[in-house]
């Protein structure tokens, strides 16, 4: 399989330089090794509803793997195709259930603005684009890269630059470029910092919020080598595994696609890149390689049997190629008195230390969303909207590492701030039979206690409830102690104790049933009944 690099986001001559040797094995070492492994990985063009007698590369795939972003060059259709040479613009294709690829479709003037034309990144969620080119209320401003958003009407906001400092230390040439981790708040580069280089290294800024993103710091020695060309980073859904083009030895072509795994929370200390071998590297040069969440295929830019100088075609992984699992968590955010959706800012954090690992925003029209989230970690995940307090919903993901990727639906909900609202706390924990907190309570307390400071003239009722087991009376001073157990909690923050009164219910008022319709025990409705509440008394 030769790939086609010298076309893959801008002019042909701006590409890669001198080829590297090839593995120092004999000629039929090499046959048994391209036979071993094409028996195993197959190489699968998507088709002619994507792919035409124009080039195609530069594939971008979304989290759930149903969604393909592209460029192609010289189609007539192109907005500039009459008066720029080997424009490129920005095409896109949805997967059916089925796993049928749509006819590719040409996205607006407004997304393809500049000559040379590219999708960096979607979010997990589908609402935000990470696009090449700078963008200053729409209108291009030159290198850098820069975002659009979804509005209800599913069109698209201007595109705005992402404001990185430092940014304008380094030499843009025509091989930049960027990619952006799921989590959203993480920014990979391949620039150099020598103007008028070719030799790219890799770099990472992180968001700041407010669209301000730190300085580009550079990955270390490991990942880039002095005088070599590292380009086109692409960070897993895991958060940790790292694939790039390089020209470094021990190469089989030009450029070959390298992968190696983060091993701390520096981005500078990393695991010896591997090389991926045959039939994903090949004696051409292969760049631009990107994965769903999944992690099961990827997906490049072909010119070995192509439609026309390259195709979008997808590989399957060997398990040693893959990421780490992830779980993609989907739902909606629904306004829990109305039942509407709501457009909201998603928000997940790690228990119990709080650390925000990731955000994102539910759609306009409908409320839905989707984020990934890695395993080893225990997560609250909630949404933020102006009015509302969220209801925190907890995933526990860190004894579930080798379950595999997963997908699960869990809806979010919303409670505008009413007097007689109830709001349920799912992440304050207890051990069993016991109401003194857990430490992983005090992420979802403090935000109770950050509401309570911003209306500082509501007052609250603070109440805990128990499932059927055990006596009425154990349950009820349980319930009681635990109730108790939270309100100190809050006062001890600094709230006053006249705002807040805490009460037990026992197993009085439960929101499930605690057994089937066949008498059987249904632990799914004593996990709704063990709950830890308040509602507003005034407001």
């Amino acid at each position: 399989m030769k790939k086609t690099v010298t076309i893959c986001l801008f002019i042909a001559s701006a590409l890669l330089t001198a080829a590297q040797p090839s593995r120092d094995t004999t000629l039929k070492e090499q046959k048994e090794n391209i036979i071993k492994e094409t028996t195993i990985i197959q190489v699968e063009n998507l088709g002619a509803g994507i792919n035409t007698d124009n080039p195609e590369m530069r594939p971008t795939i979304s989290a759930d793997g149903n969604l393909l972003f592209f460029i192609r060059q010289n189609d007539p259709a192109n907005i500039q195709y009459a008066t720029i040479p080997n424009s490129q613009d920005i095409w896109y294709s949805m997967r059916d259930s089925m796993g049928k690829w749509s006819p590719a479709k040409h996205l607006s003037a407004k997304v393809n603005a500049s000559h040379y034309n590219a999708v960096f990144w979607i979010s997990p969620d589908l609402n935000t684009i990470l696009l090449k080119g700078s963008f200053i209320d729409g209108q291009y401003y030159g290198m850098g890269v820069s975002m659009i958003h979804k509005r209800r009407d599913n069109s698209w906001t201007n595109a705005e630059m992402l404001r990185i400092r430092s940014f304008e230390k380094f030499g843009l040439t025509p091989q930049f470029g960027a990619s952006m981790g799921h989590d959203g708040k993480t920014l990979l580069f391949y620039m150099t910092d020598k103007k008028g280089s070719f030799e790219n290294d890799i770099y990472v800024s992180f968001s700041e919020g407010n669209n301000i993103w730190t300085a580009p710091k550079s990955l270390g020695k490991k990942i880039n080598l002095p005088d070599y060309n590292e380009m086109s980073p692409f960070i897993a859904a895991d958060g940790k595994t790292l694939y790039f083009s390089s020209d470094r030895p021990g190469g089989i072509g030009e450029n070959d696609i390298w992968m190696s795994k983060r091993l701390d929370d520096s981005w500078t200390k990393w695991s010896d890149p591997v090389n991926l071998g045959r039939p994903i590297n090949t004696e051409g040069s292969e760049a631009f390689f990107t994965l769903d969440a999944g992690g099961e295929y990827a997906y490049l830019t072909s010119s070995d049997g192509a439609f026309g100088a390259s195709d979008i075609v997808r590989v399957k992984l060997l398990e040693k190629e893959k990421p780490n699992p992830v779980v993609l968590v989907s739902g909606n955010v629904y306004n829990a008195k109305t039942k509407q959706p709501l457009e909201a800012s998603l928000i997940y954090e790690t228990l119990p230390d709080g650390t925000q690992v990731g955000n994102g925003v539910s759609s306009p029209a409908d409320g839905s969303f989707k984020i990934v989230l890695p395993y080893d970690k225990n997560y609250s995940i909630r949404a933020s909207a102006d009015k509302f307090f969220a209801i925190s919903e907890n995933l526990n993901l860190d004894s579930l590492i080798k379950a595999g990727y997963k997908e699960i639906h869990k809806d979010l909900y919303l409670v505008p701030i009413e007097i007689g609202q109830v709001f349920r706390l799912n992440n304050v924990f207890f051990d069993f039979d016991k109401y003194s907190l857990r430490p992983e309570s005090s992420v979802e307390l403090d935000r109770v206690v950050a509401f309570l400071n911003e209306y500082p003239h509501i007052e609250i009722e603070m109440s805990a409830h128990t499932d059927s087991k055990g006596s009425d009376e154990y349950n009820m001073t349980l319930s009681d102690n635990r109730a108790k157990s939270v309100r100190e909690y809050i006062i001890e923050k600094g709230i006053a104790a006249t705002r807040i009164i805490s009460q037990g219910y026992g197993e009085t008022k439960p929101v499930a049933s605690n057994s089937n319709p066949d008498g059987t025990d249904n632990p799914d409705g004593r996990q709704l009944n063990r709950r830890v509440e308040f509602k507003i008394l005034k407001n």
